[in-house]
């Protein structure tokens, strides 16, 4: 979508293009109430604003839509469609850190209740693994402000793949 498109359309338009980026409804209001923009470079510097910082509700939201990582997201949506293409770029990888990675998950899932989130594009597995590994020893809160970069990070990094100038 061009930005001069995003900055003409409807609230429900607009809304629905910033959803794929970022499920919470307070993120998606912020930035559409604060256009136009004169640029994608202001987009995204409002989106960060936005983003700061999460509740611990938008979060767990926002958690919902997201796949284990080394899984592929289920169905076509915008959304999983975002997240296969983020994710494959992880490649195969060698059997024990598929197999770290899956175990990894499930300790991080046992300890924090939810799914491990991390921005995967520009990592690799191993550099997953190894993120993983130290959060493990987060506390819920320190994990909770961890999360909330990540979904920054992820949210921005798909806005900026879906408008242009």
């Amino acid at each position: 979508m061009l930005l001069e498109d995003f900055n003409a359309a409807g609230r429900p338009e607009a809304a629905a293009a910033l959803r794929p980026c970022l499920d919470i409804g307070r993120w998606i209001e912020e930035i559409v109430d604060s256009r136009p923009f004169g640029s994608t470079g202001s987009l995204l510097e409002a989106a960060r604003r936005a983003a700061e910082p999460f509740t611990a509700a938008e979060v767990e939201a926002a958690l919902a839509h997201h796949p284990r990582i080394g899984e592929q997201a289920a169905g076509n949506s915008m959304e999983a469609r975002l997240s296969q293409a983020e994710q494959a770029t992880l490649g195969a990888s060698d059997p024990a850190v598929a197999a770290a990675l899956a175990e990894g998950n499930r300790s991080y899932e046992e300890k924090f209740g939810q799914v491990f989130l991390i921005r995967a594009a520009g990592r690799s597995r191993e550099g997953i693994l190894a993120a993983l590994n130290t959060r493990l020893a987060h506390t819920p809160e320190e994990e909770l402000a961890v999360i909330g970069q990540q979904l920054r990070e992820i949210a921005v990094l798909r806005l900026e793949g879906l408008i242009r100038a």
